[in-house]
């Protein structure tokens, strides 16, 4: 599943050649995705001047006059900027046309998504989906430090790990990068959350931020099916300390990398470099 990175990368490659577009038309090659597709998409959308390109977490949102299109990515969903007349394939769900500008010809924003997990929803002007109402600060921001984790964690006994992917506290950060952070941070994903001291989430968090940022900067990363908007895959994989590596040594003391099941996701550490 695209996370925090992949998502921001989709919204860097596509937000130059969608604000101050004006929308043209959009084509609905199927009702649904995940949930059906309100009525809004097609009917308040076209004619709209795309204002903004907005993440909140993994969702993105393109702001309009009328309200707001809210997508996600889903499992497999990429969005790609195309020419008007490109072959459509099976898997091609959405077409959203952009009217011809002063600096570039017309395009579509086109949305794949072969196992359909994606959705893609409406926001009224002024209010807030009810997908995003309860979400936690953006990992980014000042809003998130170790502070904030070290207080929301007091006596909660659920994994560190499980503790850092709820995106009631955090959002974003998902099992890939929650297991990369927790090993720079130098602690066992399978503590307590609560067990875990204030000078401790410090850490966490400003590795958590650095991550992030540098994941960013990498293009996210490629597992299965996640390629960038130009069709690039990403190239933080290459990053990778701990996740996927199961059997194999710890880059920094060597000792055998380790897996187990939290909250149903695979989760891997380093014995001796995390306790």
């Amino acid at each position: 599943m695209p996370e925090l990175p992949e998502v921001e990368t989709t919204r860097r490659g596509i937000a130059p050649y969608l604000i101050g577009r004006r929308v043209s038309g959009v084509t609905l090659r199927r009702p649904d995705l995940r949930w059906p597709i309100p009525p809004e998409i097609g009917e308040l959308l076209p004619g709209q001047r795309i204002d903004a390109v907005e993440r909140r977490a993994k969702y993105l949102l393109l702001h309009t006059a009328a309200g707001s299109a809210l997508l996600h990515l889903g499992m497999t969903g990429v969005l790609r900027v195309l020419p008007p007349d490109a072959p459509v394939g099976k898997h091609d769900h959405v077409d959203i046309a952009l009217e011809r500008s002063a600096a570039q010809a017309p395009r579509i924003l086109r949305f794949t998504d072969p196992r359909r997990f994606g959705c893609l929803l409406w926001q009224a002007p002024g209010t807030t989906h009810e997908l995003l109402a309860n979400l936690g600060p953006e990992p980014l921001t000042d809003a998130f430090d170790g502070d904030l984790m070290w207080r929301r964690s007091r006596g909660r006994t659920a994994a560190v790990k499980l503790f850092l992917m709820d995106n009631a506290i955090v959002v974003g950060v998902g099992n890939i990068y929650a297991s990369e952070a927790l090993f720079r941070a130098g602690i066992d994903p399978r503590r307590a959350a609560g067990s875990v001291s204030r000078a401790r989430y410090a850490r966490l968090a400003t590795e958590v931020k650095q991550l992030l940022a540098w994941a960013i900067e990498r293009g996210g990363t490629t597992l299965r099916d996640f390629l960038n908007p130009d069709g690039a895959p990403g190239y933080f994989f290459r990053e990778l300390m701990v996740y996927g590596r199961t059997g194999e040594p710890c880059r920094v003391c060597g000792t055998t990398i380790r897996q187990a099941v939290l909250g149903q996701r695979s989760t891997f550490w380093c014995p001796r470099c995390q306790c």
